[in-house]
């Protein structure tokens, strides 16, 4: 796809060549603790790790990057969840809410996924930050699970239609197979998550502490993981799209840090 391809445009292509796999970083197993709004808080160790992929203009160049321990929400933010920011008054509705209380809400745009985050004591997390997550702390694998290829056994993607074939998000954690080995859910599909960073359609200057990349500023945010309505080449660990921070669809939602 050409670098900065907007959200609408990531529907169909090919797969991207395999890589030729390198030594990874540090990963292990971690537990959960409960938060406000019952966030399922999961620590993932720091390390050093590979950014980027030799796949896309935009993933380039590979870049090593040194990730501090932080936490991640285990699943993607829930319905429930948002709702309980809503009603505390400290979030805005979405432009609609999408099935039940255990799906994914969707319809936010990047300011209103900042503000929950926010709420439940957290931030949005950087986009290292995200992709070191989405590797088991940072090892050298293609999706989350490892290296073979993404199916409805491990995400919620578009095999055998879309959502695999419910036309829709599922509930979070629905597809435990692909879980990365600390325990968190739907890092590949189900739906985009919006991350802290402006969009930049190379790593040229990127960051290599771990930190969101905030200057310069851009016109876009950094959002990652596919979701129900994308083919098996979206759901890569290092691959990323962008969304203006005003976008809401039914297809985007996000995951807390801190």
């Amino acid at each position: 796809r050409p670098p900065g391809t907007k959200i609408l445009d990531w529907f169909g292509r090919s797969a991207p060549a395999a890589q030729a796999p390198r030594a990874g970083s540090l990963a292990g197993t971690a537990r959960a603790t409960a938060g406000k709004a019952g966030i399922q808080w999961v620590r993932i160790p720091g390390g050093t790790f590979t950014m980027g992929a030799d796949d896309w203009a935009d993933t380039k160049p590979r870049h090593s990057v040194t990730v501090k321990s932080f936490q991640l929400a285990k699943t993607e933010v829930t319905n429930k969840q948002y709702k309980a920011c809503v009603e505390a008054g400290a979030c805005t509705p979405p432009s609609s809410y999408e099935g039940g209380d255990d799906q994914p809400v969707v319809n936010v745009d990047w300011n209103q996924a900042k503000a929950f985050s926010e709420w439940v004591g957290g931030r949005l997390p950087s986009e290292a930050e995200w992709e070191y997550a989405a590797r088991s702390g940072g090892k050298e694998r293609k999706y989350p699970w490892g290296d073979e290829e993404p199916s409805c056994e491990r995400a919620v993607m578009n095999q055998g239609g879309a959502g695999c074939g419910r036309s829709a998000t599922w509930p979070v954690c629905s597809k435990t197979g692909g879980n990365i080995e600390q325990g968190l859910c739907d890092m590949a599909g189900n739906v985009w998550e919006w991350t802290q960073d402006w969009y930049h359609d190379s790593y040229n200057g990127a960051p290599t502490d771990g930190s969101a990349w905030e200057s310069p500023t851009g016109s876009s945010r950094v959002v990652r993981g596919g979701s129900w309505i994308n083919f098996a080449a979206y759901v890569r660990a290092a691959g990323r799209n962008r969304g203006d921070p005003g976008y809401r669809f039914d297809y985007l939602g996000f995951r807390a840090a801190r």
